[in-house]
């Protein structure tokens, strides 16, 4: 069983609550895997922040625990990033079935910008960032009520629940999809090509580009690459006494310094430190 999303009517859903709301919203699918956002670029704030591969790794790490905890008990979250930003993130639901989160973000939510830059400035203190840059824009955030961030919250329900009984996110459990899905779940870390999937399911190029925007939003190759990183981050973190040597090679990558640069390049932050991270640092985050 696997999900599915429409992600042309999801553009456009969420530009829609993009264009009533003021407030970047993302979908991510059950792997936190962005797969689409309106507007596509994130803030200046939020850039800044991710400029260094500590804040970056602090993003995705605070992405994390609260699409866990949305997951975990079944409802939506408001909380306060590691940045000092406020967001919001809520499970998608299809036949009891978890199968994403929609997440709003980059909210600047205090009573005034003093108050709010010295919390923001508690919370960044130890990123190796120029804080006059990210005071600058953090200026430049527009101040949002929490009233307003808790009607944006009710809209953001009401965007989950539209979505799925429109049937842009469903679920599958059989056809050909289901079995590029399973297959590709089996033998990722193999030398896999397109040309190589096309001859074993009897299609062509163009629709397994289809079937593969479909699934995963992104194209057989850049799939097959993320479940490779996927399964080194596990590794990483569950067999420390592995060397990256072997684990490169475990995720079928023979080139150890490609393997370094493709999993920093999706990680944002180097194997290494990924694992230094992992076993011996902490992400603190406060929730409302």
């Amino acid at each position: 069983m696997i999900s599915v999303f429409d992600l042309d009517k999801l553009r456009g859903l969420l530009k829609d609550f993009y264009q009533i709301s003021k407030i970047r919203i993302t979908v991510f699918d059950e792997d936190l895997k962005e797969l689409c956002s309106y507007p596509e670029s994130i803030a200046e704030f939020c850039k800044i922040i991710r400029s260094c591969e500590t804040g970056k790794y602090a993003c995705a790490q605070c992405d994390k625990a609260a699409c866990d905890r949305a997951a975990k008990e079944r409802k939506t979250q408001i909380y306060r990033c590691h940045a000092g930003l406020t967001e919001a993130v809520t499970p998608l639901i299809v036949h009891d079935v978890l199968v994403g989160y929609l997440l709003f973000g980059h909210v600047f939510s205090y009573s005034d910008y003093e108050s709010g830059w010295a919390e923001i400035q508690r919370c960044c203190h130890s990123l190796p960032l120029d804080m006059k840059e990210l005071k600058a824009a953090c200026m430049e955030r527009p101040r949002i009520e929490y009233e307003y961030v808790l009607s944006a919250t009710q809209i953001l329900l009401a965007v989950a629940s539209y979505l799925v009984m429109e049937r842009m996110a469903t679920l599958q459990t059989g056809g050909l999809a289901v079995q590029i899905d399973e297959y590709l779940s089996l033998h990722f870390t193999e030398r896999l090509k397109a040309p190589d999937l096309c001859q074993h399911f009897q299609i062509g190029k163009t629709q397994l580009y289809k079937l593969s925007q479909q699934l995963y939003g992104c194209g057989i190759s850049e799939h097959i690459r993320d479940l490779r990183v996927k399964m080194a981050k596990e590794l990483l973190t569950e067999q420390p006494e592995l060397s990256l040597a072997d684990i490169a090679t475990q995720c079928g990558y023979h080139d150890y310094n490609y393997f370094i640069n493709v999993f920093t390049k999706v990680a944002g932050i180097s194997p290494g430190a990924f694992r230094r991270n992992k076993l011996y640092g902490t992400t603190n985050i406060q929730s409302y």
